[in-house]
C-alpha cells in the first residue's frame, strides 16, 4: 500500500512539474491577412486562437522525453527523426555542455514537434497562423512593409548560432510573443503546404546550403525577401529532418 502511494506522489509530483515548464500562451485576435509570397494575393482567414509567448526550450523538452521515453535520442523510430536528432545531447536526457537550459530547443523532427504540443493539448501553428503574429513588430500588427522591421529580419539570416541565444532576447511583439525573428526557424503544421520547393536534403551538405536565396529574382517585390526565405526554407525540409537552427512552439485553439 505504501509502494503504491509513493508511487502515485511521485506520478502527481512529476505531471506537476512537467505542467509548470509549459510556456505561456497569449491570444491572438483573428483577422484577415494577404501573405507576401505565393499565394496570389489571396486574403487569408485566421480564427482567433493562443500562442506560446516563447519557443519550446531545450529544459522543457528535457522534461518532455522523460515522461515519453519514445522521443529519446536512442529511442526514437528513425522514420520519425534522422541522424542528427538532439546530436548534441550528451545521453537522452542530459544536454550537451554547450546548451543551455533557457535556450530554444533545436535538432528536432516535425513528428517530434507535432507529438510534444499534442501531448499538452495544443498543437503545431499553420503557416498562416505563425505568418500573422509574425508580421508584427512592437507598435502594429502589420508591419511588413516598414524598413526598419524587414531590416532586422534579414540581419538576422546573416547571424551565426543565434539558436544559442535565451528565450526573450528579441523583441516582445504586438501580441505579446518573443523570438518569432532572431532566434531559430520554426516548424509549422503545414510546413510542406507551400508552393515553392527548395533543394532536396539530398543535394546538399550542411544546412548553410539550405538558404540559398537566388531563386528570390521571382518574387515580385524584393521586399518580400525574408517571406521568401521562410517559405523556401519549408519547402525544402521534410518532417524526418532535424537542424541546429530549427526549433517550434505551440499554439492552441481559442474555444470563447
Amino acid at each position: 500500500m505504501k509502494t503504491i502511494l509513493r508511487l502515485t506522489i511521485c506520478f502527481i509530483l512529476l505531471n506537476i512539474t512537467y505542467a509548470s515548464c509549459q510556456s505561456k500562451m497569449v491570444p491572438i485576435k483573428g483577422g484577415a491577412y494577404i501573405p507576401l509570397y505565393g499565394r496570389d494575393s489571396m486574403k487569408v482567414e485566421i480564427d482567433n486562437f493562443l500562442m506560446d509567448v516563447y519557443p519550446v526550450t531545450n529544459k522543457e523538452y528535457v522534461a518532455f522525453v522523460k515522461k515519453y521515453p519514445k522521443w529519446q535520442k536512442s529511442k526514437v523510430i528513425k522514420l520519425f527523426a534522422d541522424a542528427s536528432y538532439l546530436r548534441d545531447w550528451k545521453s537522452d536526457t542530459l544536454l550537451g555542455e554547450n546548451k543551455k537550459e533557457n535556450s530554444p530547443i533545436t535538432q528536432v523532427s516535425w513528428f517530434a514537434a507535432k507529438d510534444y504540443c499534442e501531448c499538452q493539448g495544443k498543437r503545431l501553428p499553420s503557416v498562416d497562423e505563425w505568418e500573422y503574429v509574425a508580421m508584427a513588430n512592437k507598435k502594429i500588427p502589420d508591419a511588413r512593409k516598414q524598413k526598419e522591421y524587414n531590416a532586422f529580419i534579414l540581419s538576422w539570416y546573416e547571424k551565426p548560432k543565434t539558436f544559442n541565444q535565451t528565450i526573450g532576447s528579441t523583441f516582445k511583439n504586438y501580441w505579446q510573443v518573443f523570438d518569432l525573428h532572431g532566434l531559430v526557424w520554426e516548424w509549422t503544421s503545414d510546413f510542406n503546404s507551400v508552393l515553392i520547393t527548395g533543394e532536396s536534403r539530398k543535394d546538399v551538405d550542411t544546412d548553410s546550403n539550405l538558404f540559398c536565396g537566388s531563386a528570390a529574382v521571382n518574387a515580385t517585390d524584393l521586399m518580400n525577401y525574408a517571406a521568401f526565405m521562410r517559405y523556401a526554407i519549408r519547402g525544402s525540409l521534410k518532417a524526418k529532418y532535424t537542424m541546429k537552427n530549427l526549433g517550434f512552439r505551440c499554439v492552441k485553439d481559442d474555444k470563447k
